[in-house]
């Protein structure tokens, strides 16, 4: 089951939607709209996108966190708070920025440094100033209800000891975070924008966005299940101590995924199951700099596709994906990848193959004969990258699985320089046809393995093959292209990028930002 969803809440929307006069409601229909869009223009397939504002989401979470009042993790405490004056409200997390007491940036919000990533209370900024107006804030007193992490302590540092999965990275980042001692967080903020507080005397309360997003998860699973008809199957997987629950994340977001999380289900339901394994990556930066909006660096989705097809950019931001260490996006390796990698590479060997059938043996597969130490070679060969991808799915390797696939295609165009059947189909029909045979089959493992990756392309090349597009799982990878099946219209599978492209699409780029 792969769901996700838009997170609507908090001050960010609220802020924006000040500064633009407009209600919040309205700006997240639009960008809700306009993700969902992108998403499906890309071909990214999930069993369910949602958001936050939906019925199902704010009725489980005001249940989630009532459940959790009456069970005593959360209690009720008068706090002192940033007011602006001018704006005549409170100050949660982004309505306030000034300095970080950590790190000294200038910009940091009052819920988090992105410099350092230190996550703040806006009290602790050093020269605060009011996001919408800029008036420096006073401090006033507010009543707010807090979840008592601390007491969740000891289950966590043995649960994230004990996990086998979870990446070294982020099981020290996490246990350091324990280790450091867990304060109370507070559950509701004085916003207007978000999910009623269910709290007894909480009227005006909103909770905060970072304690009910989290449990978005869980209200896509239950979404999707009433979805499909059978109200009760998101159970039979968030229940099932078998199931392996994966979180694709930025580094930034760890500890509301190995901390916030965790310590919710476990105060809520204790036979729900926790995160198997957080895939937290580094950053990707922008030709060496942070992407801003604001500064106008970037590329965004919708932009993207105007300069290439998806999985152009699909395969390159997998390629890229900063596993280990941050990675930095340019043009220049970008238009490398495409033409090195998809279209002289991938596409070359796909293409040469499938024609070369077409146009000698009548776009039939041909029958193999007597096969020859590298022939044999090259079907174990797919046999081992295929054990090879799965292990490394299993890992969260993406960026090495990736690679791995891309070492058939390398290997594949070896195997047909090295026996020449261009030549061998002048002089030995048969082993020509052997080589063909075996080079077919090498295109079908190629096409399933990159369906995750590259699915248009993936597809193009299984119907090339005269298959239907279905999902094989990882046994159908190794699955025979009988003989004597017949190939459709071969066409190629990529087109080069060239440097009038980019500056042309650079040119479009700087218009837009001005």
């Amino acid at each position: 089951m792969f769901v996700s969803g838009s997170d609507e809440h908090g001050t960010p929307i609220e802020v924006e939607a000040a500064k633009r006069g407009v209600n919040p409601k309205d700006l997240t229909d639009k960008y809700h709209a306009l993700v969902t869009e992108i998403f499906r223009r890309f071909n990214i397939s999930f069993d369910n996108y949602t958001r936050t504002h939906s019925e199902t989401h704010i009725r489980f979470c005001q249940h989630l966190f009532k459940t959790l009042y009456e069970k005593g993790h959360i209690f009720e405490e008068t706090v002192d708070q940033l007011y602006c004056e001018n704006c005549r409200r409170f100050l949660p997390d982004r309505f306030v920025t000034g300095l970080c007491p950590v790190c000294g940036y200038d910009r940091a919000r009052g819920d988090q440094c992105e410099a350092c990533g230190k996550v703040l209370d806006p009290l602790e900024l050093l020269q605060p100033r009011c996001s919408i107006c800029g008036v420096e804030p006073v401090v006033r007193s507010s009543r707010h209800w807090f979840f008592d992490l601390p007491k969740f302590s000891a289950k966590l540092e043995r649960w994230l000891a004990s996990s086998e999965a979870m990446p070294d990275k982020v099981k020290r980042f996490s246990l350091s975070w324990v280790a450091e001692g867990l304060r109370p967080r507070a559950v509701t903020r004085d916003n207007m924008w978000g999910i009623p507080a269910p709290f007894p005397g909480s009227s005006g309360k909103t909770i905060y966005v970072w304690f009910e997003a989290v449990l978005g998860y869980v209200t896509a699973s239950i979404e999707w299940a009433e979805g499909v008809g059978k109200p009760g199957l998101w159970e039979e997987y968030w229940r099932d101590q078998s199931t392996k629950s994966v979180y694709f994340i930025g580094k930034d977001n760890i500890p509301f995924h190995t901390i916030i999380l965790p310590a919710l289900l476990m105060g809520y339901d204790e036979e729900l199951v926790l995160p198997w394994s957080v895939s937290a990556t580094e950053y990707l930066t922008f030709e060496g700099r942070k992407f801003s909006k604001s500064l106008g660096v970037g590329i965004w989705l919708d932009q993207a596709l105007e300069l290439a097809e998806p999985d152009y950019w699909r395969y390159y931001l997998v390629k890229m994906r900063p596993e280990q260490s941050d990675s930095s996006f340019s043009f220049n390796s970008f238009q490398s990848a495409v033409n090195s990698d998809l279209n002289d590479t991938l596409g070359n060997f796909i293409h040469r193959v499938l024609s070369f059938i077409k146009t000698h043996f009548n776009g039939a597969i041909p029958e193999p004969g007597r096969t020859s130490d590298d022939d044999r070679k090259m079907l174990s060969l797919r046999a081992e990258i295929r054990d090879e991808v799965s292990r490394l799915f299993g890992e969260l390797k993406m960026r090495q699985a990736l690679d791995t696939v891309m070492l058939l295609a390398r290997e594949g165009n070896s195997y047909l320089n090295r026996r020449e059947p261009w030549k061998l189909v002048k002089t030995n029909r048969d082993e020509a046809g052997t080589v063909f045979y075996i080079a077919a089959q090498l295109v079908w493992s190629m096409a399933n393995l990159l369906q995750p990756f590259i699915p248009g392309s993936a597809e193009k090349v299984i119907r090339m093959l005269g298959r239907e597009v279905v999902g094989v799982g990882w046994d159908g990878i190794l699955e025979e292209v009988r003989p004597g099946s017949r190939i459709a219209m071969v066409t190629p599978l990529y087109r080069k990028i060239m440097d009038s492209d980019i500056e042309e699409f650079i040119g479009k780029l700087a218009s837009h930002h001005r």
